[in-house]
């Protein structure tokens, strides 16, 4: 098969990559930096050099193949996520419908099943809404949980204040998931001969915040860590005072409401999906690494 990847050699696209070459797929990897060609080569991928916000490069990178992968790289640094969200998703509408290629897999969230009140994650409902209404192709939307990599934001808190505090935390529960989980479900999906499903939910873990603070303090030599529920002027405080936009702190805080009152996971509850490979004690050893190097 052609096989398309976006994400560059990031979390999720180099252990993807490797795993279709290794298939025997010819894969092509995009990416908008030159200098990630050589690598990109050494893995058996052909590079692509663009931005994935041209929609006439994408279509071309598009063109002839027979299955892509579409996901939309987290961008800070835009002042309205749920924007850039959208018109991202637009150019791989325009991108899709003008090449023809038919098997689409896209990455979306966990909580996309709500249509609001779930922060940036807004932005992936209204792309997969999006994607929905494209005519004969076989598309599937992969929804992650928490990333776990996302928990080592809090490795400054834990140095300073001596805990992990967020707007979400205690007896929460909280699906994680690692991208090399993440790249063997869209490995799957993306070669699947037969029957798709619409949507896939993947999951590493399931764990409340306070299993969460115990597995990685113990990992990291604070047996005693502890994961706070902390007030919403507190948090948005807090992320404010490191430099985050007024409206991406709002974002934020309303995604971590989402997770702490239980609906960014009820539809995933409803449909759980076996656990990957990597489990929160497996990554806990990644994290203290970091946390040590740091």
């Amino acid at each position: 098969m052609k096989i398309i990847v976006t994400g560059s050699l990031g979390h999720i696209g180099s252990p993807l990559t490797e795993q279709l070459v290794k298939r025997g797929h010819a894969v092509t990897l995009i990416s908008s930096n030159p200098d990630r060609q050589r690598d990109i080569e050494t893995l058996g991928a052909k590079a692509a050099i663009g931005s994935l916000l041209d929609s006439e490069f994408l279509e071309q990178v598009f063109l002839g193949a027979d299955a892509a992968f579409c996901m939309i790289p987290p961008d800070f640094t835009q002042p309205d996520q749920i924007v850039y969200y959208e018109s991202t998703g637009k150019i791989y509408d325009h991108a899709i419908r003008k090449s023809g290629v038919k098997r689409i897999v896209h990455l979306s969230s966990y909580g996309a099943h709500l249509p609001s009140a779930t922060g940036i994650i807004t932005g992936s409902y209204r792309v997969e809404q999006m994607l929905n209404k494209i005519p004969a192709i076989n598309l599937t939307h992969v929804r992650p949980g928490f990333f776990y990599y996302n928990l080592e934001s809090f490795i400054g808190m834990i140095k300073t204040a001596g805990f992990i505090g967020a707007v979400y935390g205690g007896n929460d529960r909280l699906p994680m998931v690692s991208p090399l989980d993440i790249a063997d479900a869209v490995a799957e999906e993306l070669t699947l001969v037969g029957e798709t499903r619409p949507i896939r939910y993947v999951v590493s873990d399931d764990r409340t915040c306070n299993e969460v603070a115990t597995i990685l303090g113990k990992a990291i030599g604070m047996p005693d860590l502890k994961w706070l529920t902390l007030p919403e002027d507190e948090v948005m405080k807090n992320l404010r005072d490191r430099g985050m936009r007024q409206e991406t702190a709002e974002k934020l805080i309303e995604l971590g409401m989402a997770i702490h009152n239980g609906k960014l996971r009820a539809d995933f509850d409803e449909h759980p999906p076996a656990f990957g490979r990597v489990s929160l004690e497996s990554y806990a050893e990644e994290f203290a690494h970091v946390f040590h190097r740091n």
